[in-house]
C-alpha cells in the first residue's frame, strides 16, 4: 500500500512539473531568429530574446508560451549587447537641448558612454546627474572625476607643487565625487594643468579611488618623446596602480610619432609583466592612424600655457621668449611627423579649414612654428595629427586587455564612426580580429573593466541594451573631409528596454540613465 501511494505521489509531482514547465510568459518585445553574440568571447548562437520593461527576461528558443506585445523578426541580423565606449567627450551634447540623443553614438551601436576623461571630469557629480536626468539623455552615461579639474579648482593652472592645503582640497573634491557616484578617477598628465603634477600627487588622489574599489584612468604623461617618453609614461601608470592599490586603465593607447614607432612591443611586454604580477592594467584604443586634439595641445610647450590665458598669450608675443618657443614648437611638429601631418579640422577661418599646417605656412610665407603662433593668438583650432604606424595599432589591438573606444571630438571622424570603422578595417578587411573578439572588446570586456554590473552582456536579468545589426551595412560614413556623417547598419536598438532605433529610424526617445 505504501509503495502504491509513493508511486502515485511521484506521478502527481511529475505531471505537475510538466504542466508548469512552460507557463505562459508575457513580454513587451520578443526578438526572434537572430544570431546572438552575448558579449563573451565565444561563438554566436541562434537565440530568441524577450524584454520585460527595462530588462532581458528571456533568452532561449521561444515557444507558443511566450506572448509578446511586439515581435521583431531578426532573421539575417546580428544581436549584440549595446556597445560601451570608455572614452568620449560627449558631455556637451548630452547637456544640450538638441543633441542630447547622442545620435552619433547610437548609430555606431554605442548605448553607454563614459565622460570626464583626460582629467576633465567635474567633481560635482550629483549636480551633473540631476541636470542630465532632468534634460533627458539618449545614451547611458558614466562619469569620471578628473584630476585636472580638481587641481584647477584647488590651485588654478600653476606650474608648481600643491601646498598641503591645496592637496587636501583636491582629496576632499575627489572623495565627494565618489560619494556622489563617480565611476572612476581620470588624469590628463599630458595636458595642462595635470602635466604640472608629480607622480606622488596622483598616487595620493588615486588612493581615494581605491577606497571605493574604483579605477584609475589616464591619458598618460607622454605618448611620444615630449617629456618623459612613452615607455616611462607607461611605467608611471603601473607605478600608480601598484602604490595606490587599484586597477589602472590607459586611455587611447598609442605610440605617437616617428620617435616611438615600434615601441608597442616593449610597452606590451611591460604591461603583460605587470599583469602577471597581479596588477590590473588595461587600455582602450580607437581605430585611426590620426589622433585629434587642439593645435596648442599638440605642439606648444606646456610651460608656455601655465597660469592664466592672458599670460599664455603674452608669452606668445614676448620677443625674449619667442626664439625658445619657436625652437620647441618646431621640435614638437617634427615629433608628430612634420607640418604636412597636421590637418586643421575645426576652425572659424575657412581659409585654414581642411588644410595642413604646411599648406597654411607656405601660403602665408611663414615657418610652421610662426604659423602655429599666429593661429593660436587668434583662436583655438583642432587638428588631426597623422602620427601612428599600422603595425603598432594592430599590435595593441590584439591584446586581450585592450578594448574599443572613440575619444570622439569635433573635427575627427572618430566621433561618428569609430566602432564601424574598427569592424570594417580590422575585422572584415584586415582580419586582425574575429567578429566575436570585436564584439567582446566593445561590450562585456569594457563593462568588466569599469565594473558596470548589469550591462555589456546579453543575459537574463541584465538591462536591455541591445543592438540588432545588419553587418553587411555596418559602415562608417564619416571621413576627415566629412567628419560628422552618421554611420549605418544598426537596424534596431534598445536602451533600457526602449526601442530607440526602429527599422533604421530614430524613435526620438531619451531612455538613457546616469550610471
Amino acid at each position: 500500500m505504501r509503495s502504491k501511494s509513493y508511486i502515485l505521489i511521484l506521478s502527481f509531482l511529475f505531471v505537475s512539473g510538466c504542466s508548469d514547465q512552460n507557463p505562459t510568459k508575457n513580454v513587451d518585445y520578443l526578438i526572434v531568429g537572430g544570431l546572438v553574440y552575448n558579449g563573451e568571447n565565444k561563438e554566436p548562437e541562434k537565440r530568441d530574446i524577450g524584454i520585460c520593461n527595462n530588462i532581458i527576461c528571456f533568452i532561449g528558443i521561444a515557444g507558443d508560451h511566450i506572448k509578446a506585445t511586439r515581435t521583431i523578426n531578426a532573421n539575417g541580423l546580428t544581436l549584440t549587447p549595446g556597445f560601451i565606449d570608455p572614452h568620449t567627450h560627449s558631455l556637451e551634447e548630452l547637456s544640450s537641448e538638441n543633441k542630447n540623443a547622442n545620435l552619433n553614438y547610437l548609430t555606431q551601436g554605442v548605448t553607454t558612454v563614459i565622460t570626464g576623461n583626460d582629467g576633465g571630469g567635474t567633481p560635482y557629480i550629483a549636480k551633473l546627474r540631476q541636470q542630465l536626468t532632468d534634460n533627458g539623455i539618449g545614451t547611458n552615461v558614466g562619469m569620471l572625476v578628473g584630476h585636472g579639474k580638481v587641481r584647477e579648482i584647488a590651485m588654478g593652472r600653476l606650474n608648481e607643487k600643491p601646498t598641503d592645503v591645496q592637496l587636501e582640497t583636491m582629496k576632499q573634491l575627489v572623495e565627494q565625487a565618489f560619494k556622489e557616484g563617480a565611476l572612476g578617477f581620470s588624469t590628463g598628465l599630458y595636458y595642462v594643468p595635470g602635466r604640472y603634477s608629480a607622480t606622488e600627487e596622483v598616487i595620493e588622489l588615486a588612493k581615494i579611488a581605491a577606497k571605493y574599489d574604483s579605477i584609475y584612468e589616464s591619458h598618460i604623461r607622454d605618448e611620444s618623446t615630449f617629456n618623459i617618453g612613452f615607455l616611462n609614461a607607461v611605467k608611471e601608470v603601473i607605478e600608480i596602480a601598484k602604490k595606490a592599490k587599484l586597477p589602472a586603465h590607459i586611455a587611447h593607447i598609442k605610440a605617437l610619432g616617428v620617435d616611438v614607432w615600434g615601441q608597442s612591443a616593449a610597452a606590451i611586454n611591460m604591461i603583460n609583466k605587470a599583469r602577471s604580477n597581479g596588477l590590473k592594467i588595461t587600455a582602450d584604443q580607437y581605430p585611426w592612424q590620426a589622433s585629434g586634439t587642439f593645435l596648442h595641445s599638440a605642439v606648444i610647450p606646456a610651460w608656455v600655457m601655465a597660469d592664466s590665458h592672458e599670460i599664455y598669450l603674452a608669452r606668445l608675443v614676448n620677443s625674449k621668449l619667442l626664439p625658445k618657443i619657436k625652437t620647441e614648437i618646431t621640435e614638437n611638429i617634427r615629433r608628430r611627423g612634420g607640418a604636412k601631418a597636421l590637418l586643421i579640422t575645426a576652425s572659424q577661418n575657412k581659409n585654414w579649414l581642411g588644410k595642413t599646417l604646411q599648406e597654411i605656412a607656405i601660403a602665408n610665407g611663414t615657418t610652421a612654428a610662426e604659423t602655429v603662433i599666429v593661429i593660436n593668438l587668434l583662436e583655438k583650432v583642432r587638428v588631426a595629427s597623422f602620427n601612428m604606424s599600422s603595425e603598432d595599432i594592430e599590435s595593441f589591438m590584439v591584446q586581450d586587455w585592450v578594448v574599443s573606444s572613440s575619444d570622439g571630438t569635433n573635427g575627427h571622424p572618430r566621433k561618428f564612426a569609430s566602432f564601424p570603422q574598427k569592424y570594417q578595417e580590422y575585422v572584415v578587411k584586415k582580419r586582425v580580429l574575429t567578429v566575436q573578439e570585436f564584439i567582446h572588446k566593445s561590450t562585456a570586456k569594457t563593462a568588466d573593466i569599469f565594473s558596470i554590473k548589469d550591462r555589456g552582456y546579453l543575459k537574463q536579468g541584465y538591462k536591455a541594451d541591445i543592438n540588432l545589426i545588419d553587418l553587411k551595412e555596418f559602415q562608417p560614413k564619416a571621413s576627415f573631409s566629412n567628419w560628422n556623417l552618421l554611420s549605418t547598419g544598426v537596424r534596431y536598438q534598445f536602451i533600457n528596454g526602449v526601442l530607440v532605433i526602429d527599422n533604421n529610424i530614430y524613435s526620438e526617445q531619451l531612455p538613457g540613465e546616469v550610471l
